[in-house]
Formats: C-alpha cells, structure tokens, sequence
C-alpha cells in the first residue's frame, strides 16, 4: 500500500543511517519499513487526537526496541546518532499529518535504545 501524504511520499526515511556503514542496510531498511507502515496506520486509522496518535508510535517504538537486538548481533547499535535520526522522523512523521504540536520525546517514550 502506498502513502496517500505527500510530505511522506517522497520522504527518505532513516537517511542519516542509511547513509553511515555502521548501521546495516538491511536492518536499516527494517527500520524505514517500521516507519512506513505507521504512516500506513495513521492513515488508515485517521487518529483524532495526539493520545490517538501515541499509541501508534507505542507500537512502533516496540518495534524498533526489538530490532536493537539485531543491530547488536551486526556490531551495530541504536546509539545517539540512530536516535537522534529515528525521532526526528517520527515527529516529521507527526507533523506530516496535522500532529504540529507532538511531543518528540513522547512520540518514542517507551524507547529503551
């Protein structure tokens, strides 16, 4: 399914990391995809409130806890770079959709990377 955000479309997800041999490619693009597949959520979802919204990031922030396993079995780690990286996106992501007053921190609080 494509994104129907214009602002989303053409948005390269994880760039930062994608563009650092540190971080594995292919685990970086599980990240990416992590990301897409919210914008998928909140569109098909349509939350109404910020609330709404972070329980989507919720399960997206999950998502990410267990990849970290995974960059660690490829000498890799979500360290301060990846985290800057992956909560900017998830706040474009927030604004992208009307969100313009989310929280960062709390778009990713249940991190534990």
């Amino acid at each position: 399914m494509s994104l129907s955000n214009s602002k989303m479309t053409g948005h390269r997800f994880l760039a930062e990391m994608y563009d650092d041999a540190y971080y594995p490619g292919a685990l970086v693009k599980k990240g990416a995809d992590i990301l897409v597949e919210l914008c998928q959520q909140i569109e098909a979802q349509k939350p109404a409130s910020l609330e709404q919204l972070y329980a989507l990031t919720l399960v997206a922030t999950e998502r990410f806890n267990d990849l970290q396993q995974e960059f660690d079995e490829q000498g890799s780690e979500i360290e301060t770079v990846a985290r800057d990286c992956i909560g900017t996106d998830f706040l474009a992501i927030a604004h992208a959709y009307g969100f313009d007053n989310a929280d960062r921190e709390a778009l990713i609080s249940e991190r534990d990377w």
